[in-house]
């Protein structure tokens, strides 16, 4: 069972990546993983840089909310990580990211396609979420909502929320998303605006994984 120790540590490891690549600013963006004693997850805190944080740092958020004494406050979207939390028992960390080209393209209207087998394959089902105020109740609950059937949920004006069971996937899952996007961007560009990677992939790869053989690495 993976300690506590563990999961701050493979947060930032991969946070720090996301930085690099461009996928969150300054203090925006928060990752979280589920403890393993099932009573919570841990949440990157509010105000600081993802980059600049230590392992200590990150704070301890039970799903009702409540903060141990002597610890920083979590980010205002734990709402957010609760709700996703409890719509998808499977998922063991939520990365709430601000990936530019994604959210420049929902904010305006224009569909991001998968025309890679690899954005196929990472991203999956896109849902969406209009507009809402950041760290409401409300939010929370559209995104929970949207999580049935999705990994990745579009949040208009204010980036995206993936989940995924491990670090590693989540992290290549947002950057499947930010990838898909750049491309669907230079594909209309060209003056395409319809192809997308044949339906019948994942269909192949929904039926691998139904017959539990793995593919890829998770």
């Amino acid at each position: 069972m993976t300690d506590q120790r563990t999961i701050a540590e493979a947060l930032l490891f991969q946070g720090g990546k996301l930085v690099t690549n461009g996928l969150v600013v300054g203090s925006g963006g928060n990752l979280s993983g589920r403890l393993p004693d099932g009573e919570g997850f841990l949440i990157t805190p509010s105000g600081y840089s993802i980059a600049e944080l230590t392992p200590d740092q990150l704070v301890r958020v039970g799903f009702d909310g409540s903060v141990a004494d002597g610890q920083l406050k979590p980010s205002s979207e734990w709402p957010m990580h609760a709700a996703a939390y409890g719509a998808r028992p499977d998922a063991e960390y939520v990365f709430h990211l601000h990936p530019p080209v994604s959210t420049t393209l929902h904010a305006i209207g224009h569909p991001i396609r998968h025309l890679t087998t690899d954005h196929a394959y990472y991203v999956r089902d896109l849902h969406e979420v209009p507009y809402i105020h950041s760290g409401s109740p409300e939010l929370a609950t559209a995104v929970a909502a949207q999580l049935d059937g999705a990994e990745v949920v579009l949040l208009q004006h204010h980036g995206c929320l993936l989940v995924a069971d491990t670090p590693d996937l989540a992290y290549q899952r947002a950057m499947n998303l930010e990838a898909a996007a750049m491309a669907s961007y230079r594909a209309s560009q060209l003056g395409d605006t319809t192809t997308t990677t044949p339906p019948e992939y994942m269909e192949h790869i929904r039926a691998m994984e139904a017959a539990g053989q793995g593919y890829g690495k998770h």
